[in-house]
């Protein structure tokens, strides 16, 4: 019944804006397109906002859980027009505080004890109030000063019914609409849902800032809150109360002498040293979540907050991420579609040259700007946008990273608008680049994985063997591969490569191992000479060709 009212209350807001207007009609079934032209909406004026403006405001109307769902759309100019995209970043997360006394009840409950007996200065009267929890300011009994942040009561249900709604709306426009499907909505709910699931456990947000904390510990660039974990759990955060200068304040910023050129510069050096030295950055870096520490101006320090959304990259797309960013500004093209094929993030079947030419008709005119107005998050967005024509997979973490880094250079050019990014990136992709192909990070990657690779060394002989002996099935069973002339010696040379492969893979195990740890080489010089003669054979015989082939 509860889920009636709720659809009710939507079908009303969408008759208020009109959103009915917005619909492409004549792409939908004859039976839809007569419920559409009966329908109750009709009795209401037309509506003179903007398309965007409409949007917005029905997201407004429609609560809390709804209005992230817009926060998180605006981020996907991959999917929606810039015009909505505009307007669904006005919205805000501004919800009214549920009581005092509910709140009091909860946190005593979590304590497992009276307040007082935990906290001074309990302030009952919340800080902040947002749709998925509220925060309360308080002394410990240590002396130091905290937030308490709570869930709000009965959110989950909430969320439940509201998801439930929001597939089911998605299921319809990727049924009835015949360009549903390329929005994918049913994967943007899928994503959301997940998003605000992970802000409902306060315990994996006190994780998250603890590991960020820790990774900037004594850092001149960032500053993070301490967690007291003693208080803190999967409903309840208890962590150290901050005081600065929100970083939109540029009033107070000012006449407090801050240096805006080096503050921005910064914000840009965290983005890149989050993302490439540490793969964990913080990915809702809004102007809401970031301070200044007040002291020290002339070297201005970014206090944090607000831990619940973080992104994370592994190693082959932090590499595939830095090679394109400096293709992109060596205006290497083919180097940045290769990239896109080679690291599976486009279909392998793409047409190279044809994936070039696309990237080269976006990018193109972004250089006609001066260098600093250049923007990377931009960049980014052109750049998924063309790759979604020729059937890009949605890379949630790329997806991310391209929000936190539109917000980054939003923030660093309102602080200083002749920001240089790319005179701030370059040098550090360039300095994380060498790092990863010099000698020393390729010994240092070698011995990370060592371990692993060793215990792994009992399967090797097993997997070559295998190897060879379904190269060997195919090359004496013709029928269990139908090819031509082309196709065989296609085959084969994949067959030569494959073993000069198997073999480099385990000179460099050997020669890995070597620089793991050298005092192995005495060991195996201890070993009897029979038994190094008689495996050596027997390797030679497991990998040797057939003669027949």
């Amino acid at each position: 019944m509860t889920k009636l009212i709720r659809l009710i209350k939507i079908f009303r807001v969408i008759g208020k804006y009109r959103l009915d207007e917005l619909i492409p009609v004549g792409q939908l079934p004859a039976g839809i397109r007569l419920l559409l032209l009966i329908s109750p909406w009709k009795l209401f004026p037309a509506s003179e906002l903007t398309r965007g403006q409409r949007i917005r405001s029905a997201l407004e109307d429609l609560g809390p859980v709804f209005v992230k769902l817009g926060q998180i759309l605006s981020t996907r100019r991959d999917l929606i027009a810039d015009d909505i995209a505009v307007e669904l970043i006005q919205l805000q997360d501004q919800v009214p505080p549920f009581c005092s006394e509910q709140s009091c009840e909860i946190i005593a409950t979590n304590l497992g004890c009276p307040i007082e007996d935990v906290f001074d200065n309990f302030t009952a009267t919340p800080l902040a109030s947002a749709s998925v929890a509220q925060v309360h300011s308080a002394t410990l009994k240590t002396g130091e000063q905290v937030i308490i942040k709570v869930i709000r009561p009965g959110i989950e249900k909430t969320i439940s019914q509201d998801i439930s709604l929001m597939y089911m709306v998605a299921n319809a426009i990727e049924t009835y609409w015949q360009q549903g499907k390329r929005l994918r909505p049913v994967e943007v709910v899928s994503d959301y849902e997940q998003t605000i699931l992970d802000e409902l456990d306060l315990q994996r947000e006190a994780a998250n800032a603890s590991q960020l904390r820790r990774n900037f510990d004594q850092s001149p660039l960032i500053y993070i809150p301490k967690i007291y974990w003693d208080f803190t759990n999967p409903s309840m955060l208890v962590m150290e109360r901050i005081y600065g200068i929100p970083v939109a304040d540029l009033d107070t910023l000012k006449k407090n002498n801050t240096n805006l050129k080096a503050l921005a510069e910064k914000g840009v050096e965290i983005f890149f040293t989050q993302v490439f030295r540490d793969s964990f950055f913080h990915a809702d870096m809004h102007p809401g979540n970031i301070f200044v520490n007040p002291d020290h101006p002339e070297n201005p320090q970014y206090i944090a907050v607000d831990f619940g959304i973080m992104g994370s990259l592994s190693p082959q797309d932090q590499s595939y991420l830095a090679r394109n960013l400096l293709a992109f500004f060596n205006r290497d093209y083919h180097q940045v579609a290769r990239l896109h094929i080679d690291s599976g993030w486009v279909p392998e079947s793409t047409r190279v040259n044809d994936f070039e030419s696309a990237i080269r008709t976006v990018c193109e005119p972004i250089f006609e700007r001066p260098l600093a107005e250049i923007s990377f998050g931009q960049f980014l967005l052109r750049l998924f946008q063309t790759a979604r024509r020729f059937d890009m997979e949605i890379q949630p973490q790329l997806v991310l990273l391209q929000k936190t880094l539109l917000n980054i250079e939003g923030l660093g050019r309102q602080l200083y608008p002749e920001l240089d990014l790319w005179s701030t990136a370059h040098p550090f992709l360039e300095q994380w680049m060498k790092e990863r192909v010099a000698p020393p990070g390729m010994v240092k990657n070698i011995q990370q994985h060592l371990p692993e690779w060793i215990e792994q060394a009992p399967e090797i002989p097993k997997l070559i063997h295998d190897v060879f002996s379904h190269l060997k099935t195919i090359d004496t069973n013709p029928a269990a591969q139908p090819f031509t002339m082309s196709s065989r010696s296609r085959r084969n040379a994949d067959s030569r490569r494959r073993f000069k492969t198997s073999w480099w893979a385990v000179g460099c195990f050997g020669i890995a191992t070597i620089i793991y740890q050298p005092s192995m080489i005495e060991q195996f010089a201890g070993i009897p000479w029979q038994s190094i003669l008689f495996a050596g054979i027997g390797i030679y015989l497991l990998a040797k060709p057939n003669s027949g082939n």
